[in-house]
């Protein structure tokens, strides 16, 4: 019998379907893996923002994480929305107790509306137990400020701040260029186990539909983890695959904010090519 690679994601849910675990799902779906969850929140929000956040118990999220690793595995493991110390422990621990070394952490801390989504105690318990653990971390420019404690002004300075993420050269690093102002946008992966730096350029999309970016590269990241390339093949595909679903997801209209990126753009252009 065949075997799925199997990615689960461990974050919040989406109402509005276009970030955390939904996109995560879709991500991973899309670039060829099976995908499994655990929900850590339950959020109110569409395109226009987060208007609250219920947390899981800290019990029913353990107990899901244990429930698919201890029946279906997981050959990479993708961490987004934990929103509080106790919840960054509990994931570390299920985490260890099955011996999860594929783990893709994005630090998600602030909404693309600008809603704060973790509790600031829960940052310094975040950075100090789970971000050790992870293989690769991927943060955009406020978390990386938020973790590394010193301001970012260019692409510049990019490189450097990855390597002072990294854990000692522990950790692999990419970080996004998003949030920065240029046109043509210069993303670094910080490779630790090779002690390289890859560059992934791309030309900026001007487009409100970015809700879900950050979800949807660090899900396809662990995807392309799970299908079995090597850290900086991957980096590559997730970049790609992130890079033509803003493209895509440009001409659609979704909702009065920030609208979705185009998770099933290679199905949609397929679609509309015959």
């Amino acid at each position: 019998m065949k075997k799925y690679p199997v990615v689960l994601t461990i974050a919040g849910s989406d109402s509005g379907g276009g970030a955390d675990i939904q996109a995560d799902i879709k991500a991973i779906s899309a670039t060829g893996s099976y995908a499994a969850s655990a929900i850590t929140a339950v959020t109110v929000q569409n395109t226009l923002g987060v208007e609250g956040v219920h947390p899981v118990p800290i019990e029913v999220i353990s107990g899901q994480i244990a429930a698919v690793l201890g029946d279906i595995g997981a050959d990479a493991v993708k961490i987004g929305m934990l929103h509080s110390a106790e919840v960054v422990l509990a994931v570390k621990e299920q985490l260890e107790k099955f011996g999860i070394k594929n783990i893709v952490l994005d630090p998600v801390m602030v909404s693309t509306s600008g809603h704060r989504l973790i509790e600031d105690s829960a940052v310094k318990v975040l950075s100090e137990e789970l971000v050790p653990m992870a293989r690769v971390i991927t943060p955009n420019v406020p978390e990386a400020e938020i973790l590394a404690g010193t301001r970012i002004s260019s692409q510049a300075d990019l490189p450097r701040i990855a390597r002072t993420l990294s854990c000692g050269g522990r950790v692999s690093v990419l970080m996004k260029a998003g949030h920065l102002s240029d046109d043509n946008l210069v993303d670094f992966f910080y490779n630790a186990e090779k002690d390289t730096v890859l560059e992934l350029p791309s030309r900026r999309v001007y487009t409100p539909n970015t809700h879900g970016t950050g979800c949807t590269l660090s899900s396809a990241f662990a995807s392309f983890l799970a299908l079995g390339l090597d850290l900086d093949d991957a980096a590559r595909a997730a970049k790609d695959y992130i890079n033509s679903a803003i493209v895509s997801g440009a001409g659609y209209a979704i909702g009065h904010g920030h609208g979705p990126v185009d998770h099933f753009w290679a199905q949609h252009s397929k679609i509309e090519s015959e």
